[in-house]
């Protein structure tokens, strides 16, 4: 089994949706946006354009975080993901030094709406989440998390991969290291548990729809990097 199949476990909820949209989450998974950060091909302009939206997309994300707070299905849930919401404020500050080492000033990434790719994804993630319950909020987070993880690993395996010289290399370090790969483990092992405790063998066809549109949502966030840098 590759590692990137790894996530969750033999029979879980995770695999179990993976499977079912198994074609758009391969299409997410390795859009050619990931083939060209493993490559070292990716445009410059690409790659600002990505780290810009990122930026406006982790406030949105911290948004259903706090969400997740609200629908948590216990005291112990509703720690983590306030730990959740910490880190990923902490990171927007970190992620501006990020764009400023990348030729693009906090002013810029501040004074930039967010694009129709950007809207579309993180309001989607919310609005599974106020329609329904902590699994399906959930599993529309997932795919986030645990998508850049697999990301990470399918760049490691790559043929293709450009190691030295690749000026991505600070990026697939930083998915690919450690602390992040526990973190989407333990996104997808949550799926599992969820999955377990709220019905999801019940609920399937619309978790995967659920998991299958955000997979095709990620796919546009891709590919918005590489349009404009066509533009």
């Amino acid at each position: 089994m590759p590692p990137w199949e790894d996530f969750g476990t033999e029979g879980g909820l995770f695999r179990r949706l993976r499977t079912e949209c198994a074609a758009d989450w391969r299409a997410y998974t390795w859009h050619a946006f990931c083939r060209r950060l493993s490559d070292g091909s990716l445009s410059l302009v690409a790659f600002q354009n990505f780290l810009i939206q990122d930026y406006l997309f982790l406030i949105q994300f911290a948004r259903a975080q706090a969400l997740a707070v609200f629908k948590a299905e216990g005291l112990e849930a509703m720690r983590e993901k306030t730990a959740s919401i910490q880190a990923i404020l902490a990171e927007t500050t970190l992620h501006l030094t990020y764009c400023a080492e990348w030729g693009v000033p906090e002013a810029t990434v501040r004074g930039t709406a967010e694009s129709a790719e950007t809207v579309s994804y993180t309001r989607y993630v919310i609005d599974r989440g106020l329609a329904g319950d902590i699994l399906d909020l959930e599993v529309a987070l997932a795919p986030c998390t645990v998508g850049y993880g697999e990301v990470a690993l399918r760049i490691l395996a790559d043929p293709a991969r450009k190691v030295q010289g690749n000026p991505y290399q600070g990026w697939i370090d930083a998915y690919a290291g450690e602390e992040y790969q526990k973190l989407a483990r333990a996104a997808a092992a949550r799926i599992d548990a969820l999955g377990e405790s709220h019905g999801g063998q019940a609920r399937f066809p619309m978790l995967a729809a659920t998991f299958g549109e955000a997979a095709r949502l990620e796919q546009r966030f891709w590919q918005q990097g590489l349009d404009a840098a066509a533009a």
